[in-house]
């Protein structure tokens, strides 16, 4: 199941991770690592943040893809279950049933 990770950088650990020599050959490490389909880098709330697409098979994978946030940058992380247009159309069947009973 695929997900959008959002997740936000405190203002100062993320000064200090900007810092380091290595900054970007951590990142891109982290990205190979989380096996990340999709990555995006904005400003959130006044922070350093962003969005990852990550594909996940079993819940108990969450903090395989959480820890490094967390201990790394201190990132404040939300996981938000998303669909493909084909997971949309795999759904078709149970919305037609859901707007017969509810709609």
């Amino acid at each position: 199941m695929r997900y959008l990770l959002k997740f936000t950088i405190p203002l100062e650990r993320g000064n200090e991770a900007l810092r380091q020599p290595d900054f970007g050959q951590k990142m891109h490490s982290l990205l190979t690592d989380l096996k990340v389909e999709g990555a995006y880098f904005t400003a959130l709330d006044g922070q350093r943040g962003g969005y990852f697409v990550v594909n996940m098979t079993d819940a108990s994978q969450i903090p395989a893809i959480a820890e490094p946030l967390f201990l790394w940058l201190h990132a404040d992380i939300e996981f938000i279950p998303v669909m493909t247009p084909e997971d949309l159309e795999k759904a078709g069947p149970s919305i037609g049933a859901a707007i017969q009973k509810w709609g």
